[in-house]
């Protein structure tokens, strides 16, 4: 099974959404917001949360290149800036540096 930060290296998405997550993760605090989006009573351990993350964050980036009239641009940016605040989680328990991002018009998450 493919590392899970790998995933996320792999996936890309328009550089204003990614810039507006990042952003957003410094206000991101675990025991609030995860709870919330996953529909939990507790946050449950990073690698949990990133694969529950990624499936509701895939979800509303087909609706939003579907156009879709159910796309929310308000979850989509919830479930990134979450995606971004547990992939750091993961990658500082690992004692992993963050990658420098450079100024390209669609990012990976991480």
């Amino acid at each position: 099974m493919q590392d899970l930060i790998s995933m996320l290296q792999q996936r890309h998405r328009p550089a204003l959404l990614m810039r507006a997550a990042r952003i957003g993760v410094q206000e991101y605090r675990r025991a609030v917001h995860l709870p919330r989006l996953l529909g939990l009573l507790e946050a449950p351990r990073p690698g949990v949360a990133l694969v529950k993350l990624m499936e509701i964050e895939a979800a509303q980036e087909s609706r939003r290149l579907q156009g879709d009239a159910g796309y929310s641009l308000a979850r989509h940016l919830d479930a990134l800036i979450a995606l971004v605040g547990e992939a750091r989680l993961l990658r500082a328990s690992r004692g992993e540096a963050a990658p420098r991002q450079g100024a390209e018009r669609r990012t990976s998450l991480t």
